[in-house]
């Protein structure tokens, strides 16, 4: 598994970067690819999304700077800013299992056993993709693409990212639930290398050991 990591970038350059891996993976034997960044604020539209998935005017979201780009990931509404870690997994599933089920609950389980090295109980909610936090506060939304069975899109995880900005949506199409951070739930604001080291570790780990 590669690991590339592009720092903080703007949604629209890094979807664009996307595509070209997942092309590049088709056309030849190029090996799966994780991504880690950071992105400016932007709320994105997967394709489930409705009418009143954003909440806030958007005439006033876009007087501050902040674009709403709808994708063609699964899922509703999410919001990316830095101090959150996304993460691309641009994986060929031929290569391991034709699955997406097996995928996603791999990524979740990914992210699971990456904040556990911070004391940080995640887990997953029947019917709900993503991780949660005692089964009420997300901590790491996912959102997936596939084309011929390569993946794009991934996950996005709450490190010590604003968390005001997801007031303007409804998180991934869930009222009932809230959102919360590594920073949140310890109290500490975490080094992002440290936190990227533990993804790259948990995914390298689960996705050998699950083929």
């Amino acid at each position: 598994m590669n690991v590339q990591d592009w720092g903080l970038i703007d949604f629209s350059e890094a979807w664009r970067r996307q595509r070209e891996l997942v092309d590049a993976i088709l056309r030849s034997n190029q090996p799966d690819t994780l991504v880690l960044c950071e992105h400016p604020a932007v709320i994105t539209l997967g394709r489930n999304s409705k009418e009143d998935s954003v909440s806030e005017n958007r005439d006033v979201l876009a007087a501050h700077g902040i674009d709403i780009v709808e994708i063609n990931r699964g899922g509703e509404a999410t919001v990316h800013s830095p101090g959150q870690l996304v993460g691309y997994p641009i994986f060929n599933l031929t290569r391991t299992k034709q699955d997406l089920h097996w995928f996603l609950r791999t990524m979740e389980q990914s992210i699971i056993d990456s904040i556990a090295s911070y004391d940080v109980l995640g887990n997953r909610v029947r019917g709900l993709t993503g991780v949660w936090i005692e089964d009420i506060r997300k901590i790491c939304a996912i959102g997936i693409h596939c084309s011929r069975w390569v993946t794009s899109h991934g996950f996005a995880l709450n490190v010590h990212n604003d968390m005001a900005l997801f007031d303007s949506i409804v998180p991934c199409g869930i009222r009932e639930r809230g959102v919360t951070s590594l920073q949140i739930e310890t109290g500490r604001i975490f080094d992002m290398a440290e936190v990227k080291n533990a993804v790259k570790s948990a995914f390298a780990a689960n996705f050998i050991v699950s083929t």
